[in-house]
């Protein structure tokens, strides 16, 4: 079934957006949770919350790209389960991630605001547009889908060492475009 007709469904309250959203994504949204979850219950638990969360947000909500909708839902209910869990402790996959991706976007600015939160959308899709497929890619396996560096070596193929050179580059890039859209960490800083 196409994500059009899903989302329709969940539109007229049909039980079934569920079941076929899981028949769909399913095995994606499981994967992105185990990637940031430890845990096979916890993995579970966060993918029900998921597609209650989708019930209660659509409608109103209408998903232009309903797989990105639900990947970033996904993604961000684990990492909330993992900060819950793991709140007593610093360390693990979640947090290596969570602190590396964040040091580059958290510049104080309220994301609360659809627009700002919007344009910072925009400029890192228009940075991971210029930046090369290669290195594209392993942002969006390290970033989107919460791949660890092994996974990624496994994925790509790549050295370990050049997966960490091409992340560090790809954030110092994106910093540079955040600080040039006036996001206010960037414009104070100096080249």
């Amino acid at each position: 079934m196409d994500d059009r007709r899903i989302i329709e469904l969940f539109f007229a309250r049909d039980e079934r957006a569920i079941s076929e959203t899981e028949k769909k994504y399913g095995a994606l949204c499981r994967y992105i949770a185990g990637n940031v979850l430890a845990s096979r219950e916890d993995v579970e638990e966060c993918v029900s919350d998921v597609m209650l969360a989708l019930w209660n947000a659509i409608p109103p909500k209408d998903p232009e790209d309903f797989c990105a909708y639900l990947s970033k839902t996904v993604r961000n209910r684990a990492y909330e389960i993992s900060r819950s869990a793991n709140a007593w402790k610093r360390g693990g996959n979640v947090t290596v991630v969570g602190e590396e991706f964040m040091s580059t976007l958290d510049d104080g600015t309220d994301l609360a605001s659809d627009f700002e939160a919007k344009r910072m959308g925009k400029v890192i899709s228009d940075l991971l547009r210029r930046v090369g497929e290669a290195n594209k890619d392993i942002f969006v396996m390290r970033y989107w889908l919460g791949m660890s560096h092994a996974q990624i070596v496994q994925q790509t193929g790549y050295s370990e060492g050049k997966i960490k050179m091409s992340l560090k580059r790809t954030r110092e890039k994106l910093a540079e475009a955040l600080r040039k859209e006036g996001f206010t960490k960037w414009s104070s800083k100096t080249n």
